[in-house]
């Protein structure tokens, strides 16, 4: 029998982090253009102020924890991974390429040939 896994429902505490990591980005981004008139680096500031607060609150969530678990699994899993080898790399590549041109001259002589017995053949159009 199949494990089936349960979504658990969120708090509304964490429903209330969600809500809050949300204004804050708005607060952040509306920071950034109402405070145009004092210079770049107090617009820049507030903007990465504002978004480094919504990360916080959001990493401090369940759905937070969540991401960054899934995160660190999948960091996982591609240092698992066996990349190939220069040599393989090209290779493959060289055959992908190979088969591309062989497989257009094909259709070009597949096109030509049925435009032939079309048009020149049954239709006795010549160009």
């Amino acid at each position: 029998m199949a494990s089936s896994q349960i979504e658990t429902v969120s708090t509304s505490a964490d429903k209330a982090k969600l809500a809050t990591a949300a204004v804050l980005v708005v607060v952040a981004l509306a920071a950034f253009y109402l405070l145009t008139r004092q210079g770049a680096v107090v617009q820049w500031g507030a903007l990465l102020v504002g978004l480094a607060a919504a990360v916080g609150v959001f990493a401090s969530s369940e759905s937070g924890r969540q991401l960054w678990a899934f995160g660190r699994d999948s960091w996982r899993e591609v240092k698992k991974v066996v990349w190939p080898t220069r040599k393989e790399a090209i290779q493959m590549t060289a055959y992908v390429f190979a088969f591309v041109a062989i497989m257009s001259i094909f259709l070009w002589l597949t096109d030509k040939t049925l435009e032939w017995v079309f048009f020149d053949l049954i239709l006795g159009w010549r160009k």
